[in-house]
């Protein structure tokens, strides 16, 4: 991030031109927390950008998640459960085929893990009995 990459440079300018030690930590802290700060707001809002979309009527903008969700089950299904069960009984009884298709399964994942850590989040808010 750029800010992050910034902060030792202004850090050591801050040393340069402020000769009260106390001001030019508080500066120097400030400065420090500016992109942690940064991400936190950009986190909240989309935070609320989900919360918006959850709470819109309209049917494509509140079900893209769980389009998402249903697609990458149906592939997971499909890459774990069904394409070895079609491969098993083809080659069982003889059945010569073409190879069945193949997708990145580390695509999916990526995808898939962020959508099951979100849902993660979500139990262990409701563990902490922190959201109802």
């Amino acid at each position: 991030m750029v800010i992050q990459a910034l902060i030792g440079p202004a850090t050591k300018l801050i040393g340069k031109f402020i000769e009260d030690k106390d001001t030019k930590n508080k500066l120097a802290h400030d400065i420090a927390t500016m992109a942690e700060k940064h991400a936190q707001e950009l986190a909240k809002s989309q935070i609320e950008v989900n919360k918006m979309e959850a709470q819109s009527g309209h049917w494509f903008v509140a079900s893209w998640r769980p389009f998402i969700g249903w697609v990458c089950g149906i592939a997971l299904a499909w890459h774990f459960v069904i394409a070895p069960f079609v491969i098993f009984f083809t080659a069982m009884f003889g059945v010569t085929m073409p190879p069945l298709p193949e997708f990145d399964m580390g695509s999916l994942m990526t995808v898939l893990m962020g959508m099951l850590g979100l849902g993660g989040l979500r139990t262990f808010e409701k563990y902490k009995k922190i959201t109802k």
